[in-house]
């Protein structure tokens, strides 16, 4: 009889063993899971909010020197050469693939010169470098009173303006088009021929 009990009860400490271990191994899926979810969460959310979040590239010109130039006082007029380092930054997850464009450069709501943008693409989280070959003349300004005053001051303001259209792909399927603006002011210095101050919105 005493060894009937003591089988019973071994049998039911081994029970409740099995038990244990059960309920360990069904925690532990459970935590597996439940991280594995969480996981997936998190990825879908990087994904729509950051990977799938259409920017438009920044469209700007940067800092440059005047290779050639002639500004004349006495007969208001101006001419002057230098390489336009045009910049598109694309932060986007995917290339940036644009159209051929162009820029107009102007002075007093008049335009005096322009840059040709080819087709091309900015892949993604980079920089592309476009230097383009500009001449400007003063030659629509005939009657223009303030060029006069400004050449005479020594500071001359240009604006170069622009539109570049294109799409960005990301994970080659998701495509959207994007339209990036270029703004900037210039001052140009006609004492020295040299950009003294320039920026873009």
């Amino acid at each position: 009889m005493a060894e009937s009990n003591h089988n019973g009860r071994v049998d039911e400490e081994a029970l409740l063993k099995m038990e244990e271990a059960k309920r360990k191994k069904r925690m532990k899926w459970t935590i597996g899971i439940i991280a594995f979810v969480i996981f997936q969460v998190v990825q879908a959310l990087f994904f729509v909010l950051v990977i799938m979040k259409f920017k438009s590239p920044k469209f700007r010109i940067s800092n440059f020197d005047i290779s050639n130039s002639n500004f004349n006082q006495s007969s208001p007029s101006f001419n002057m050469n230098f390489v336009a380092p045009i910049r598109v930054k694309n932060t986007n997850w995917g290339p940036f693939k644009y159209d051929a464009s162009s820029v107009d450069f102007t002075y007093g709501g008049f335009k005096v010169g322009q840059a040709t943008i080819l087709k091309g693409k900015a892949n993604f989280k980079s920089t592309k470098k476009i230097d383009v070959n500009v001449t400007l003349s003063s030659t629509n300004l005939t009657g223009n009173s303030n060029l006069r005053s400004d050449l005479s001051t020594g500071l001359m303001n240009l604006t170069s303006q622009g539109e570049l259209s294109g799409k960005v792909t990301v994970m080659f399927m998701f495509k959207k088009r994007k339209i990036s603006q270029m703004n900037c002011t210039m001052a140009i210095n006609t004492l020295t021929s040299v950009v003294q101050a320039l920026s873009c919105k």
